[in-house]
């Protein structure tokens, strides 16, 4: 007697959580979300994020307040993200530098797949090869070339080591087979500035941070990373057209929430990413800054996320990179 009583208030105490966490999940939100970005204001997917902000909160009906951790690529705020209650209402927005940072660092404070909820792919950003606008070498040939005939004098830069911005260089290292050197920078502003005074060669930067100093003939494009050429920059040949075949690599940027987020909730949220993406008012504020719209389902954005990472550990242990001090 005293078990079938227990096993029925057992049942009626379990129904009633799921009718509220049902209420909640129906309910949700009804306060405004907390959303993290891992990294400096006014970078790409700082960017991004306020942008993509503006118009899902419009969608949810509440404000998503943007709020910078920057600082050791991202791990920081990461941290913090993964470390909120899986109610919707702490959310981050990553980078590549999110699946970068498991084979760069020996111990993260967090695993990088199985403490998030991935909720889609927001979009993509093409990074270019740029260099100062009366640099010698006039295309991408040229500047390869040079790197052929005189191995490790032809210098490239980066926004640290580990970066996209690496990466994207020990890709172009070893599928054209030239030796460059690579030349550190804690961020990308004063890497644009040295590129442009031709303090060193050339480097990769994303095409939104660098679009304005392209169009007014501060800086030379030589090649875009993506497989195909963009609309952004006209005429630019992409690096696997222009001869370095199977050559592709940009940054993506996604959104995510802490481990165990409510089936519900993650739907409400990748719907509104998804139209937020599809937005005219979203296209026309990213798209001319080459900012490739995604809002891509959670299904996506996970597959996109583990195979970066198997991507990334490849390219970090063949090329021997570590952790910038």
């Amino acid at each position: 007697m005293f078990t079938h009583k227990f096993l029925a208030g057992c049942m009626l105490a379990f129904g009633a959580a799921s009718i509220a966490a049902t209420a909640v999940a129906a309910d949700y939100p009804d306060r405004s979300i907390r959303l993290i970005v891992p990294t400096s204001p006014g970078s790409t997917a700082d960017v991004v994020a306020r942008v993509v902000a503006d118009n899902m909160g419009k969608t949810l009906g509440q404000t998503l307040v943007v709020e910078n951790l920057s600082g050791a690529a991202g791990v920081p705020g990461t941290r913090q993200l993964v470390a909120g209650k899986p109610d919707g209402y702490t959310l981050g927005i990553v980078s590549s530098n999110h699946a970068i940072n498991p084979s760069l660092h020996k111990s993260l404070p967090y695993d990088s797949v199985k403490d998030i909820t991935p909720i889609s792919i927001i979009g993509t950003t093409p990074l270019v090869m740029v260099v100062a606008e009366n640099s010698p070498y006039r295309t991408i040939q040229d500047l390869l070339k040079a790197a052929r005939d005189q191995p490790g004098t032809i210098n490239y830069g980066s926004a640290g080591s580990g970066s996209v911005l690496h990466l994207a260089g020990e890709m172009l290292k070893a599928k054209a087979k030239v030796d460059m050197a690579h030349i550190p920078y804690r961020g990308g502003s004063a890497l644009a500035t040295d590129v442009m005074s031709g303090q060193i060669h050339t480097a990769f930067l994303a095409v939104p941070s660098v679009l304005g100093q392209i169009k007014a003939g501060k800086l030379r494009a030589l090649a875009v990373s993506t497989a195909q050429p963009i609309a952004a920059l006209p005429g630019v040949p992409s690096l696997n057209e222009a001869g370095v075949r199977g050559y592709a690599y940009d940054a993506w940027i996604a959104l995510i929430g802490p481990a165990g987020l409510p089936a519900d909730v993650v739907q409400k949220l990748q719907a509104a990413t998804a139209k937020a993406m599809k937005d005219d008012a979203v296209l026309k504020a990213l798209s001319p800054q080459g900012f490739v719209s995604n809002g891509s389902g959670t299904d996506e954005a996970r597959r996109t996320i583990v195979d970066e990472i198997a991507r990334s550990a490849e390219l970090v242990k063949a090329a021997g990179i570590t952790p910038q001090q």
